[in-house]
């Protein structure tokens, strides 16, 4: 037995053995005293009983009185229970049914005691003269005007009563043994189980740890177990999802720096060996070079910026702005070249927007990876809607494409780094996660809506600065 079996017996075993020992000697202590105590309270009555037989029958003389001491011991019925001794005031003994030599002197404290308050008075404990466990009873013989003349003393062997405490003793020790076994028996079940479904947690745990990401456990509870296999299932099914899309990303990363990177260095050739007295021809090929050059510094920026998102290390210069003329500037911008794909963009503003504190180059940065989007995947609609309004304290800018939309089970997931889902444009999957990270810096929000074959809408909203 180790580990935490071992620690959950070792715990829970001796506060269970400690119970049971106080159990037992408690109730030893109570039987001793109720057996004891039992057999002391019907010696004394017997006592007090016979000593007033005594003193009231024999009242005449201490010879008639000592005659029917020695014929009521001769007819003592109990003798092999109890031993009857008649004492003289001097302590000794003059009459006794066990045959104990007359004058000899009894030491225990109950002759005494009663000599001295002229009451039934008792002694437990070891006889000084026989060194066996005893009690002893004496009842003072009272004559005439309440004198003492002597004492009737019973005395019986504890061996019985030591014998019957002994044995419940035992008892008590057997009944606790049980329930020690019980106890142990019943946490060995319960602790296993605990410890077997841990095991299998963990063990799962481990495969996924060495790579077999997306191994599930069987959930068999309803409790604390249960919650931490759905803990492992979902860690397991995140880390399972984590890798695929970086497994994408890397593809899709590697494919996107293959398509400039072959573009640039066909042209380069071209370049050298065409006629370069064709400038048409040149400025074509510089113009392509240049535009898959700039394609490759969006994906480096983009990179950089997912790297310093992941390391806290995304710096911001906040100050109060217009975030409409941020807006404006990239729509204007992107309105030539979408118009040249045959894609009508579309601006609407409500001309009374606040300024909001923020950072300029991120916010634009924003609306043109937005737009960027909204491009990519929504050109099929051949229509792109910009607007921007003020809304309950918050400026909104809302962008909405009529492209073919996102499907429902892959909504959730569009702002996750390296999610790109089922679309097959070019990007490297991070440009949403970085967006809404910044936005999220702002103190703002950015929710995506969309209908299968109907478009998608992205809405950021950011608090205004408002001046009383």
């Amino acid at each position: 037995m180790h580990g935490l079996k071992r620690r959950w017996m070792l715990g829970s075993l001796w506060l269970v053995v400690m119970i049971v020992l106080i159990a037992v000697t408690a109730y030893s202590m109570a039987a001793a005293n109720y057996y004891t105590s039992n057999v002391q309270s019907g010696m004394e009555s017997r006592a007090r009983a016979t000593a007033n037989f005594f003193s009231g029958y024999a009242n005449n003389s201490y010879s008639e009185y000592f005659r029917s001491a020695e014929q009521f011991a001769q007819e003592f019925a109990d003798r092999d229970k109890l031993e009857l001794q008649f004492i003289n005031i001097s302590g000794r003994v003059e009459v006794s049914t066990m045959g104990v030599p007359v004058g000899i002197l009894p030491q225990t404290e109950d002759i005494a005691a009663a000599f001295k308050s002229a009451q039934v008075e008792s002694f437990t404990g070891v006889d000084p003269l026989s060194g066996e466990r005893v009690l002893s009873v004496s009842a003072p013989l009272l004559f005439g005007n309440n004198q003492t003349v002597g004492v009737m003393r019973y005395v019986t062997s504890l061996q019985r009563v030591d014998r019957q405490i002994l044995m419940s003793t035992l008892t008590a020790l057997l009944i606790g043994l049980v329930v020690t076994m019980f106890v142990v028996l019943s946490n060995l079940f319960f602790i296993r189980s605990i410890v077997t479904p841990l095991g299998e947690i963990t063990e799962i745990a481990k495969k996924i740890a060495g790579g077999s990401y997306g191994a599930r456990i069987e959930k068999k509870f309803n409790d604390e177990i249960g919650e931490r296999t759905d803990t492992i299932n979902n860690m397991s099914a995140e880390i399972s999802l984590a890798e695929k899309m970086k497994s994408d990303f890397i593809s899709s990363v590697s494919h996107e720096l293959r398509t400039p990177l072959t573009a640039i260095a066909g042209w380069g050739e071209t370049l050298l060996s065409a006629d370069m007295r064709d400038v048409d021809e040149v400025k074509k090929g510089v113009r392509i070079m240049l535009k898959e050059a700039n394609r490759l510094t969006k994906m480096v920026e983009e990179l950089l910026d997912f790297t310093r998102m992941e390391s806290g290390r995304m710096t911001f210069q906040m100050e109060e702005m217009d975030p409409r003329a941020e807006l404006e500037e990239v729509v204007f911008l992107y309105m030539d070249t979408l118009a040249r794909d045959g894609i009508l963009l579309t601006y609407d503003d409500d001309g009374d927007i606040p300024p909001v504190i923020g950072d300029r180059a991120r916010l634009r940065q924003v609306f043109l990876n937005i737009l960027d989007n909204a491009a990519k995947h929504g050109s099929e609609g051949k229509r792109i809607e910009v607007s921007v309004f003020l809304d309950g304290g918050q400026v909104v800018v809302r962008v909405r494409d009529h492209g073919p939309g996102i499907a429902p089970d892959e909504l959730p997931h569009v702002k996750l780094k390296f999610y790109k889902g089922a679309s097959k444009s070019r990007g490297s999957g991070i440009g949403l996660a970085v967006s809404d990270e910044i936005i999220r810096r702002h103190d703002g929000h950015l929710d995506i809506d969309s209908t299968l074959g109907d478009g998608t809408t992205v809405t950021i909203r950011l608090p205004a600065h408002l001046t009383a």
